[in-house]
Protein backbone atom coordinates (compact mmCIF):
# COMPACT_ATOMS: atom_id res chain seq x y z
CA UNK A 1 0.00 0.00 0.00
CA UNK A 2 1.63 3.23 -1.17
CA UNK A 3 -0.12 6.82 -0.92
CA UNK A 4 -1.19 6.66 -4.53
CA UNK A 5 -3.48 3.90 -3.72
CA UNK A 6 -4.75 5.62 -0.75
CA UNK A 7 -7.66 7.77 -2.73
CA UNK A 8 -8.04 5.39 -5.10
CA UNK A 9 -9.16 2.29 -2.41
CA UNK A 10 -11.34 5.28 -1.05
CA UNK A 11 -13.15 5.49 -4.19
CA UNK A 12 -13.65 1.90 -4.36
CA UNK A 13 -15.13 1.29 -0.69
CA UNK A 14 -16.42 4.88 -0.19
CA UNK A 15 -17.08 6.88 -3.30
CA UNK A 16 -19.55 9.12 -2.08
CA UNK A 17 -18.09 10.11 1.56
CA UNK A 18 -16.36 13.75 2.19
CA UNK A 19 -13.22 13.03 1.87
CA UNK A 20 -11.84 16.97 2.18
CA UNK A 21 -13.66 20.31 2.95
CA UNK A 22 -11.22 23.32 1.84
CA UNK A 23 -13.01 26.25 3.88
CA UNK A 24 -11.04 28.82 1.92
CA UNK A 25 -12.94 28.60 -1.16
CA UNK A 26 -16.09 30.41 -1.82
CA UNK A 27 -18.19 28.48 -2.05
CA UNK A 28 -16.62 25.82 0.38
CA UNK A 29 -15.41 23.09 -1.98
CA UNK A 30 -16.62 19.80 -0.89
CA UNK A 31 -14.56 16.73 -2.32
CA UNK A 32 -15.63 13.37 -1.76
CA UNK A 33 -13.08 10.59 -2.28
CA UNK A 34 -13.98 9.72 -5.96
CA UNK A 35 -13.55 13.35 -6.76
CA UNK A 36 -10.25 13.43 -4.81
CA UNK A 37 -8.97 10.79 -6.55
CA UNK A 38 -10.36 12.15 -9.78
CA UNK A 39 -8.57 14.80 -9.18
CA UNK A 40 -5.38 13.23 -7.97
CA UNK A 41 -5.18 11.05 -11.32
CA UNK A 42 -5.56 14.24 -13.45
CA UNK A 43 -2.52 16.05 -11.83
CA UNK A 44 -0.79 13.00 -12.42
CA UNK A 45 -0.91 12.30 -15.76
CA UNK A 46 -0.20 16.36 -16.49
CA UNK A 47 2.67 15.84 -14.27
CA UNK A 48 3.80 12.75 -16.05
CA UNK A 49 3.34 14.66 -19.80
CA UNK A 50 6.32 16.67 -18.09
CA UNK A 51 8.18 14.75 -17.80
CA UNK A 52 8.31 13.77 -13.83
CA UNK A 53 8.76 10.31 -12.45
CA UNK A 54 9.90 8.34 -9.37
CA UNK A 55 12.00 9.98 -7.70
CA UNK A 56 11.37 13.14 -9.02
CA UNK A 57 10.63 16.11 -6.55
CA UNK A 58 7.61 18.50 -7.16
CA UNK A 59 7.40 21.51 -4.70
CA UNK A 60 4.46 23.38 -3.65
CA UNK A 61 4.53 27.11 -1.91
CA UNK A 62 1.22 27.71 -0.45
CA UNK A 63 -1.06 27.93 2.25
CA UNK A 64 -3.93 25.18 3.47
CA UNK A 65 -5.70 24.42 0.44
CA UNK A 66 -6.69 21.48 -1.22
CA UNK A 67 -4.48 21.99 -4.53
CA UNK A 68 -1.19 21.20 -1.85
CA UNK A 69 -3.21 17.36 -1.22
CA UNK A 70 -4.36 16.90 -4.63
CA UNK A 71 -0.46 17.47 -5.34
CA UNK A 72 0.61 15.03 -2.94
CA UNK A 73 -1.57 12.89 -3.67
CA UNK A 74 -0.90 13.02 -7.53
CA UNK A 75 3.27 12.47 -6.41
CA UNK A 76 2.23 9.34 -4.95
CA UNK A 77 0.64 7.95 -8.21
CA UNK A 78 3.59 8.69 -9.96
CA UNK A 79 6.65 7.67 -6.71
CA UNK A 80 7.59 11.15 -7.14
CA UNK A 81 8.71 13.15 -4.13
CA UNK A 82 5.97 16.24 -2.52
CA UNK A 83 8.29 19.26 -1.59
CA UNK A 84 6.32 21.47 0.82
CA UNK A 85 7.79 24.92 1.33
CA UNK A 86 7.59 26.54 4.16
CA UNK A 87 5.82 30.48 3.25
CA UNK A 88 7.55 32.17 6.04
CA UNK A 89 10.80 31.86 4.77
CA UNK A 90 12.71 34.86 3.19
CA UNK A 91 12.22 34.04 -1.33
CA UNK A 92 16.14 33.88 -0.73
CA UNK A 93 15.52 30.98 1.77
CA UNK A 94 13.13 29.53 -0.19
CA UNK A 95 15.50 29.91 -3.05
CA UNK A 96 18.46 27.82 -1.33
CA UNK A 97 15.99 24.94 -0.66
CA UNK A 98 14.85 24.57 -4.52
CA UNK A 99 18.80 24.88 -5.15
CA UNK A 100 18.86 21.91 -2.97
CA UNK A 101 16.35 19.09 -3.69
CA UNK A 102 16.32 20.28 -7.78
CA UNK A 103 12.32 20.37 -8.26
CA UNK A 104 10.71 19.97 -11.64
CA UNK A 105 7.98 21.84 -10.62
CA UNK A 106 6.73 24.62 -8.50
CA UNK A 107 3.46 25.25 -7.44
CA UNK A 108 2.68 28.30 -5.90
CA UNK A 109 -0.13 30.73 -4.56
CA UNK A 110 -1.25 34.06 -5.32
CA UNK A 111 -0.04 35.08 -1.81
CA UNK A 112 3.50 34.27 -2.98
CA UNK A 113 3.60 35.68 -6.12
CA UNK A 114 6.22 38.19 -5.34
CA UNK A 115 8.35 35.81 -4.06
CA UNK A 116 7.99 33.24 -6.92
CA UNK A 117 8.98 36.04 -8.88
CA UNK A 118 12.24 37.22 -7.37
CA UNK A 119 13.09 33.56 -7.22
CA UNK A 120 11.96 33.36 -11.14
CA UNK A 121 14.42 36.45 -11.88
CA UNK A 122 16.81 35.55 -9.24
CA UNK A 123 20.50 37.03 -10.46
CA UNK A 124 22.18 35.45 -7.78
CA UNK A 125 24.04 33.17 -9.99
CA UNK A 126 21.26 30.04 -8.21
CA UNK A 127 20.05 27.52 -10.06
CA UNK A 128 16.91 26.10 -8.86
CA UNK A 129 16.40 23.24 -12.09
CA UNK A 130 12.69 24.17 -12.17
CA UNK A 131 11.33 23.19 -15.16
CA UNK A 132 7.83 24.68 -14.73
CA UNK A 133 5.83 26.80 -12.59
CA UNK A 134 1.80 26.33 -11.91
CA UNK A 135 -0.11 29.11 -10.25
CA UNK A 136 -2.91 27.93 -8.22
CA UNK A 137 -4.90 31.10 -8.66
CA UNK A 138 -4.69 34.17 -10.82
CA UNK A 139 -2.56 36.06 -11.88
CA UNK A 140 0.98 33.88 -12.50
CA UNK A 141 4.01 35.20 -13.46
CA UNK A 142 6.23 34.81 -16.74
CA UNK A 143 4.88 31.82 -18.49
CA UNK A 144 3.72 30.12 -14.98
CA UNK A 145 0.74 27.15 -16.14
CA UNK A 146 -2.94 27.73 -14.61
CA UNK A 147 -3.86 25.31 -12.06
CA UNK A 148 -7.68 24.99 -12.92
CA UNK A 149 -6.77 24.75 -16.33
CA UNK A 150 -4.19 22.25 -16.55
CA UNK A 151 -6.67 19.49 -14.48
CA UNK A 152 -10.00 20.27 -16.68
CA UNK A 153 -7.70 19.39 -19.98
CA UNK A 154 -5.82 16.37 -18.13
CA UNK A 155 -6.79 13.06 -18.89
CA UNK A 156 -8.12 11.04 -15.33
CA UNK A 157 -7.11 7.57 -15.75
CA UNK A 158 -5.50 5.69 -13.43
CA UNK A 159 -1.73 6.42 -12.76
CA UNK A 160 0.30 4.00 -10.49
CA UNK A 161 4.31 3.67 -10.17
CA UNK A 162 5.11 -0.64 -10.43
CA UNK A 163 8.41 0.26 -9.50
CA UNK A 164 7.92 2.02 -5.78
CA UNK A 165 8.87 0.01 -2.56
CA UNK A 166 8.57 0.84 1.23
CA UNK A 167 11.51 2.64 1.68
CA UNK A 168 10.92 5.43 -1.26
CA UNK A 169 9.86 8.82 0.20
CA UNK A 170 6.89 10.42 -0.29
CA UNK A 171 7.74 13.76 1.04
CA UNK A 172 10.43 15.89 2.04
CA UNK A 173 9.76 17.99 5.45
CA UNK A 174 12.01 20.25 6.89
CA UNK A 175 13.29 20.40 10.45
CA UNK A 176 14.26 24.15 11.58
CA UNK A 177 17.82 23.66 11.82
CA UNK A 178 19.58 26.56 14.45
CA UNK A 179 22.19 27.30 11.97
CA UNK A 180 22.37 26.90 7.78
CA UNK A 181 19.93 24.96 5.64
CA UNK A 182 16.56 23.34 7.38
CA UNK A 183 17.55 19.68 6.64
CA UNK A 184 14.69 17.89 4.69
CA UNK A 185 13.71 14.61 6.82
CA UNK A 186 12.80 12.03 3.86
CA UNK A 187 9.29 10.75 4.78
CA UNK A 188 8.84 7.26 3.53
CA UNK A 189 5.95 5.42 2.40
CA UNK A 190 6.77 2.81 5.40
CA UNK A 191 6.89 5.68 7.64
CA UNK A 192 3.38 7.15 6.86
CA UNK A 193 1.54 3.42 7.21
CA UNK A 194 3.18 2.50 10.60
CA UNK A 195 2.40 6.03 11.82
CA UNK A 196 -1.38 5.66 10.99
CA UNK A 197 -1.24 2.01 12.26
CA UNK A 198 0.09 4.10 15.62
CA UNK A 199 -2.62 6.36 15.10
CA UNK A 200 -5.48 4.63 14.62
CA UNK A 201 -4.65 2.41 17.05
CA UNK A 202 -4.62 5.19 20.30
CA UNK A 203 -6.88 7.88 18.49
CA UNK A 204 -9.10 7.68 15.59
CA UNK A 205 -13.16 6.29 14.39
CA UNK A 206 -14.46 5.65 11.16
CA UNK A 207 -16.31 8.73 10.33
CA UNK A 208 -14.26 11.07 12.36
CA UNK A 209 -13.93 14.75 10.68
CA UNK A 210 -10.86 16.47 11.57
CA UNK A 211 -10.06 20.03 11.77
CA UNK A 212 -6.57 20.90 10.58
CA UNK A 213 -5.01 23.86 11.80
CA UNK A 214 -1.24 23.02 11.13
CA UNK A 215 0.45 24.26 8.17
CA UNK A 216 0.58 21.87 5.57
CA UNK A 217 4.37 21.97 4.92
CA UNK A 218 4.82 20.69 8.69
CA UNK A 219 4.62 17.01 9.58
CA UNK A 220 1.59 17.91 11.76
CA UNK A 221 -0.27 19.25 9.18
CA UNK A 222 0.22 15.85 6.87
CA UNK A 223 0.50 13.51 8.99
CA UNK A 224 -1.09 13.34 12.17
CA UNK A 225 -4.44 13.01 11.62
CA UNK A 226 -5.19 14.17 7.50
CA UNK A 227 -3.36 11.07 6.23
CA UNK A 228 -4.95 8.53 9.13
CA UNK A 229 -8.50 9.58 7.86
CA UNK A 230 -8.07 8.98 4.36
CA UNK A 231 -7.04 5.68 5.31
CA UNK A 232 -10.04 5.23 7.61
CA UNK A 233 -12.49 7.25 5.22
CA UNK A 234 -12.98 10.42 7.54
CA UNK A 235 -13.57 13.90 6.26
CA UNK A 236 -10.50 16.82 6.67
CA UNK A 237 -10.99 20.17 7.06
CA UNK A 238 -8.61 22.87 6.10
CA UNK A 239 -8.04 25.85 7.58
CA UNK A 240 -6.33 28.05 5.12
CA UNK A 241 -4.81 29.76 8.07
CA UNK A 242 -5.09 29.61 11.71
CA UNK A 243 -7.74 31.72 13.04
CA UNK A 244 -9.19 31.29 16.53
CA UNK A 245 -12.77 33.29 15.52
CA UNK A 246 -13.19 31.22 12.40
CA UNK A 247 -11.64 27.94 14.07
CA UNK A 248 -14.52 27.72 16.52
CA UNK A 249 -17.28 28.58 14.24
CA UNK A 250 -15.68 25.60 12.13
CA UNK A 251 -15.66 22.71 14.40
CA UNK A 252 -19.74 23.95 14.99
CA UNK A 253 -20.35 24.44 11.37
CA UNK A 254 -18.59 21.06 10.39
CA UNK A 255 -19.37 18.87 13.03
CA UNK A 256 -15.40 18.08 13.70
CA UNK A 257 -14.67 15.76 16.11
CA UNK A 258 -10.98 15.78 16.54
CA UNK A 259 -8.58 18.82 16.91
CA UNK A 260 -5.13 19.19 17.13
CA UNK A 261 -3.28 21.90 18.07
CA UNK A 262 -0.33 23.10 19.92
CA UNK A 263 -0.91 25.07 23.51
CA UNK A 264 -0.47 28.68 22.17
CA UNK A 265 -3.52 27.97 20.07
CA UNK A 266 -5.56 26.62 22.08
CA UNK A 267 -5.17 29.62 24.70
CA UNK A 268 -5.85 31.85 21.59
CA UNK A 269 -9.03 30.11 21.06
CA UNK A 270 -9.93 30.66 24.91
CA UNK A 271 -9.76 34.73 24.08
CA UNK A 272 -11.34 34.23 20.92
CA UNK A 273 -14.64 36.55 20.95
CA UNK A 274 -16.88 34.10 20.12
CA UNK A 275 -15.24 31.38 22.14
CA UNK A 276 -18.37 31.86 24.83
CA UNK A 277 -21.00 30.94 22.06
CA UNK A 278 -19.19 28.53 20.16
CA UNK A 279 -20.93 25.31 19.87
CA UNK A 280 -18.45 22.70 20.65
CA UNK A 281 -20.17 19.49 21.65
CA UNK A 282 -19.50 17.21 18.55
CA UNK A 283 -15.65 17.41 19.91
CA UNK A 284 -14.70 14.17 21.15
CA UNK A 285 -11.38 14.91 21.79
CA UNK A 286 -8.60 17.66 21.06
CA UNK A 287 -5.04 16.79 21.10
CA UNK A 288 -2.00 19.22 22.21
CA UNK A 289 1.55 18.59 21.20
CA UNK A 290 4.56 20.95 20.84
CA UNK A 291 4.91 21.93 24.74
CA UNK A 292 3.25 21.03 28.09
CA UNK A 293 -0.37 22.07 28.29
CA UNK A 294 -1.28 24.52 31.30
CA UNK A 295 -3.03 22.90 33.58
CA UNK A 296 -5.42 26.48 33.63
CA UNK A 297 -5.76 26.01 29.58
CA UNK A 298 -7.63 22.64 30.28
CA UNK A 299 -9.46 23.21 33.10
CA UNK A 300 -10.97 26.11 31.04
CA UNK A 301 -11.86 23.83 28.24
CA UNK A 302 -13.37 21.42 30.78
CA UNK A 303 -15.52 23.66 32.83
CA UNK A 304 -16.67 26.19 29.82
CA UNK A 305 -16.86 23.35 27.05
CA UNK A 306 -16.71 20.14 28.25
CA UNK A 307 -14.28 19.25 26.17
CA UNK A 308 -11.27 16.35 27.09
CA UNK A 309 -7.96 16.75 26.36
CA UNK A 310 -4.95 13.86 24.66
CA UNK A 311 -1.40 15.26 25.27
CA UNK A 312 0.62 14.20 22.30
CA UNK A 313 4.32 14.09 21.57
CA UNK A 314 5.71 13.74 18.20
CA UNK A 315 8.53 15.15 15.65
CA UNK A 316 9.21 15.62 11.80
CA UNK A 317 11.58 12.57 11.92
CA UNK A 318 10.00 9.86 14.13
CA UNK A 319 6.34 9.22 13.99
CA UNK A 320 4.83 11.81 14.41
CA UNK A 321 2.99 10.08 16.90
CA UNK A 322 4.74 9.01 19.42
CA UNK A 323 3.42 9.26 22.56
CA UNK A 324 -0.39 9.60 23.53
CA UNK A 325 -2.04 10.53 26.88
CA UNK A 326 -5.77 9.41 27.37
CA UNK A 327 -7.97 11.90 28.60
CA UNK A 328 -8.55 10.06 32.04
CA UNK A 329 -4.99 10.95 33.05
CA UNK A 330 -4.58 14.76 31.50
CA UNK A 331 -4.93 16.42 35.13
CA UNK A 332 -3.19 13.48 37.08
CA UNK A 333 -0.59 13.55 35.00
CA UNK A 334 -0.27 16.44 33.84
CA UNK A 335 2.73 17.68 32.01
CA UNK A 336 3.21 14.32 31.04
CA UNK A 337 3.16 13.33 27.36
CA UNK A 338 2.34 9.74 28.16
CA UNK A 339 3.24 6.32 27.18
CA UNK A 340 4.65 5.46 23.78
CA UNK A 341 2.29 4.41 21.26
CA UNK A 342 1.84 0.80 20.59
CA UNK A 343 4.79 0.12 17.79
CA UNK A 344 7.21 2.83 19.32
CA UNK A 345 9.69 1.84 21.88
CA UNK A 346 11.43 4.48 24.14
CA UNK A 347 14.11 4.63 26.34
CA UNK A 348 16.00 7.78 28.91
CA UNK A 349 19.72 7.24 28.96
CA UNK A 350 22.38 9.00 30.87
CA UNK A 351 25.47 10.89 29.54
CA UNK A 352 27.29 7.46 29.19
CA UNK A 353 24.12 5.58 27.97
CA UNK A 354 23.02 4.15 30.72
CA UNK A 355 19.57 3.45 31.48
CA UNK A 356 18.00 6.19 34.14
CA UNK A 357 15.97 4.90 36.75
CA UNK A 358 12.50 6.23 37.58
CA UNK A 359 12.08 10.19 37.40
CA UNK A 360 15.71 10.64 36.89
CA UNK A 361 16.41 12.94 33.83
CA UNK A 362 18.05 11.85 30.69
CA UNK A 363 18.02 11.80 27.36
CA UNK A 364 15.07 10.35 25.51
CA UNK A 365 15.93 7.70 23.08
CA UNK A 366 13.45 6.31 20.39
CA UNK A 367 13.28 3.15 18.13
CA UNK A 368 10.64 1.84 16.01
CA UNK A 369 9.42 1.26 11.81
CA UNK A 370 8.12 4.97 12.42
CA UNK A 371 11.60 6.78 12.00
CA UNK A 372 12.19 8.73 8.85
CA UNK A 373 14.70 7.29 6.04
CA UNK A 374 16.82 9.85 6.91
CA UNK A 375 17.95 13.60 5.72
CA UNK A 376 17.77 14.43 2.07
CA UNK A 377 21.20 14.92 0.43
CA UNK A 378 22.79 14.66 3.49
CA UNK A 379 24.67 10.57 3.67
CA UNK A 380 27.18 12.06 6.68
CA UNK A 381 24.02 13.45 8.93
CA UNK A 382 21.85 10.47 8.02
CA UNK A 383 24.45 8.07 8.57
CA UNK A 384 24.99 9.34 12.40
CA UNK A 385 20.99 9.58 13.19
CA UNK A 386 20.85 6.21 15.44
CA UNK A 387 23.65 4.52 17.47
CA UNK A 388 24.74 1.01 16.21
CA UNK A 389 21.77 -0.41 18.01
CA UNK A 390 19.08 1.66 15.66
CA UNK A 391 18.10 3.89 19.04
CA UNK A 392 17.31 7.52 17.80
CA UNK A 393 18.63 10.37 20.06
CA UNK A 394 15.96 12.72 20.02
CA UNK A 395 18.03 15.75 22.03
CA UNK A 396 14.94 15.77 24.42
CA UNK A 397 15.83 15.99 27.95
CA UNK A 398 13.12 13.28 29.77
CA UNK A 399 12.20 11.51 32.26
CA UNK A 400 9.84 8.43 33.04
CA UNK A 401 8.15 7.61 36.17
CA UNK A 402 7.60 4.35 38.33
CA UNK A 403 3.94 4.10 36.11
CA UNK A 404 5.82 4.38 32.35
CA UNK A 405 4.58 7.85 31.95
CA UNK A 406 7.22 10.05 30.53
CA UNK A 407 7.73 13.45 30.76
CA UNK A 408 9.76 15.96 28.29
CA UNK A 409 12.19 17.96 30.81
CA UNK A 410 13.53 20.13 27.99
CA UNK A 411 15.06 20.23 25.01
CA UNK A 412 18.59 20.06 25.27
CA UNK A 413 19.43 23.60 23.74
CA UNK A 414 16.73 25.60 26.00
CA UNK A 415 18.42 24.33 29.32
CA UNK A 416 21.02 26.60 31.24
CA UNK A 417 23.64 26.17 33.52
CA UNK A 418 23.04 28.65 36.17
CA UNK A 419 26.01 28.55 39.11
CA UNK A 420 26.87 24.80 37.73
CA UNK A 421 22.92 23.79 38.26
CA UNK A 422 20.91 23.00 35.41
CA UNK A 423 18.18 24.94 34.81
CA UNK A 424 14.58 23.52 33.08
CA UNK A 425 12.88 26.36 31.21
CA UNK A 426 9.67 24.15 31.07
CA UNK A 427 9.44 23.79 34.62
CA UNK A 428 9.64 27.54 35.45
CA UNK A 429 7.14 27.93 32.63
CA UNK A 430 4.81 25.85 34.36
CA UNK A 431 5.08 27.73 37.67
CA UNK A 432 4.92 31.18 35.58
CA UNK A 433 1.28 29.64 33.89
CA UNK A 434 -0.40 29.26 37.29
CA UNK A 435 -0.53 33.02 38.38
CA UNK A 436 -3.79 34.33 37.12
CA UNK A 437 -3.04 36.78 35.20
CA UNK A 438 -0.34 35.47 32.89
CA UNK A 439 -1.53 34.11 29.47
CA UNK A 440 1.84 33.24 27.72
CA UNK A 441 5.16 33.14 29.01
CA UNK A 442 8.71 31.62 27.55
CA UNK A 443 11.96 31.07 29.43
CA UNK A 444 15.26 31.81 27.97
CA UNK A 445 18.94 31.45 29.63
CA UNK A 446 21.06 34.68 28.48
CA UNK A 447 24.94 35.14 29.59
CA UNK A 448 25.79 36.21 32.97
CA UNK A 449 29.21 36.86 34.29
CA UNK A 450 28.88 35.84 37.55
CA UNK A 451 26.83 32.53 37.15
CA UNK A 452 27.49 31.57 33.61
CA UNK A 453 24.01 31.92 32.66
CA UNK A 454 20.75 33.16 34.28
CA UNK A 455 16.90 32.95 33.55
CA UNK A 456 14.46 35.46 31.52
CA UNK A 457 10.92 34.89 31.82
CA UNK A 458 9.04 36.67 28.90
CA UNK A 459 5.50 37.07 29.88
CA UNK A 460 2.32 38.07 28.04
CA UNK A 461 -0.42 39.26 30.17
CA UNK A 462 -4.11 38.36 29.77
CA UNK A 463 -6.09 41.20 28.64
CA UNK A 464 -7.22 43.46 30.61
CA UNK A 465 -4.83 42.13 34.02
CA UNK A 466 -1.67 43.56 35.54
CA UNK A 467 0.89 42.67 37.63
CA UNK A 468 4.63 43.37 38.58
CA UNK A 469 7.61 41.66 37.95
CA UNK A 470 8.28 41.80 42.23
CA UNK A 471 4.87 39.88 41.98
CA UNK A 472 5.79 37.38 39.24
CA UNK A 473 9.28 36.90 41.32
CA UNK A 474 7.43 36.58 44.85
CA UNK A 475 4.62 34.07 43.38
CA UNK A 476 7.68 32.00 42.02
CA UNK A 477 9.91 31.68 45.48
CA UNK A 478 6.96 29.81 46.57
CA UNK A 479 7.12 27.72 44.31
CA UNK A 480 10.83 26.89 43.04
CA UNK A 481 14.08 26.42 44.23
CA UNK A 482 16.24 29.62 44.45
CA UNK A 483 18.38 29.21 41.44
CA UNK A 484 15.21 28.09 39.41
CA UNK A 485 14.16 31.84 39.73
CA UNK A 486 14.25 34.45 36.74
CA UNK A 487 16.85 36.88 37.22
CA UNK A 488 14.07 39.21 35.34
CA UNK A 489 10.56 39.66 33.89
CA UNK A 490 10.31 41.55 31.02
CA UNK A 491 6.09 41.97 30.14
CA UNK A 492 5.82 41.39 26.19
CA UNK A 493 2.43 42.05 24.11
CA UNK A 494 2.69 38.91 22.31
CA UNK A 495 5.84 35.95 21.58
CA UNK A 496 7.16 35.17 18.43
CA UNK A 497 5.59 31.71 16.66
CA UNK A 498 6.77 29.60 14.60
CA UNK A 499 3.86 28.75 11.68
CA UNK A 500 3.12 25.55 14.05
CA UNK A 501 2.41 27.96 17.40
CA UNK A 502 5.42 27.01 18.76
CA UNK A 503 7.13 29.90 20.41
CA UNK A 504 10.31 30.91 19.05
CA UNK A 505 12.84 31.06 22.48
CA UNK A 506 15.96 31.69 19.71
CA UNK A 507 13.98 34.95 18.22
CA UNK A 508 13.84 35.67 22.20
CA UNK A 509 17.40 34.81 22.70
CA UNK A 510 18.75 36.97 20.04
CA UNK A 511 16.78 39.83 20.58
CA UNK A 512 18.25 40.16 24.37
CA UNK A 513 21.85 39.16 23.75
CA UNK A 514 22.40 40.68 20.01
CA UNK A 515 21.30 43.87 20.88
CA UNK A 516 21.63 43.81 24.78
CA UNK A 517 17.78 44.75 24.84
CA UNK A 518 17.22 46.40 28.20
CA UNK A 519 14.77 48.55 26.76
CA UNK A 520 11.89 46.15 27.65
CA UNK A 521 12.54 45.96 31.17
CA UNK A 522 8.52 46.61 32.38
CA UNK A 523 7.24 49.69 34.91
CA UNK A 524 6.26 48.04 38.34
CA UNK A 525 3.14 47.68 37.28
CA UNK A 526 2.78 46.56 33.63
CA UNK A 527 -1.08 46.43 32.35
CA UNK A 528 -2.23 45.33 28.91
Amino acid sequence: MFIGDYLARRKLYSPKALAFVDSSKGPVLRLTFAQANDRADRLANFLKRKGVGKGDRVAVLARDVVENLDLFFACGKLGAIHVALNWRLHWQETLDILVQTTPKGLFFSNDFREAVLNIFNSQEGKNPAVEFFVHLDSPGVADSLCFNDLLASSDSSPVTCETLVEEDPAALIFTGGTSGLPKGAMISHRMIAWNTLNTIVHDLHHGDVYLNVFPLFHTGGLFVYTLPLVILGGTTVLLRQFEPQKALSLIEREKVTVLAAVPTMYQMLAQAPNWGSADLSSLRFCTSGGAPLPVPVIETFVKEKGICFKQGFGMTEFGPGIFALAPADAIRKAGSIGRPNFFVDARIVGEKGELMPPDKVGELDLKGPSFCSGYYAAPETTANMCDSEGWFHTGDLAKCDSEGYFFIVDRMKDMFISGGENVYPVEIENAIYQHPAVAQCAVIGLPDPKWGEVGLACVVLKAGRKTSEEEILVFLQSRLARFKIPRKVSFLTLLPTSSAGKILKRELRDRFTKNNDTSLSPPKNCQV
